[in-house]
């Protein structure tokens, strides 16, 4: 191949600005964000035994190595 044939990408001079997120758009977002990792803490730390949301041992199974992986005890 020439080196004629390799062209380099041309320098854009207009430098693209970042936008930024006012906190009133953002913070119904994070709230939301938030109570689905407690939610998720909630179902990985705490269902099983007498705090049990649900009878069985389903959600528990399902979130075993997730436990283990976080630090929670379950034996």
């Amino acid at each position: 191949m020439h080196a004629s044939a390799i062209h380099a990408p041309a320098a854009n001079p207009v430098a693209i600005a970042p936008v930024s997120i006012p906190v009133r758009e953002l913070l119904p977002w994070a709230i939301f964000g938030g109570m689905l990792l407690l939610l998720a803490i909630y179902f990985v730390g705490v269902e099983e035994g007498a705090t049990a949301m649900f009878n069985t041992m389903l959600v528990h199974e399902f979130v075993h190595d997730g436990r283990h992986l976080l630090g929670f005890p379950c034996h």
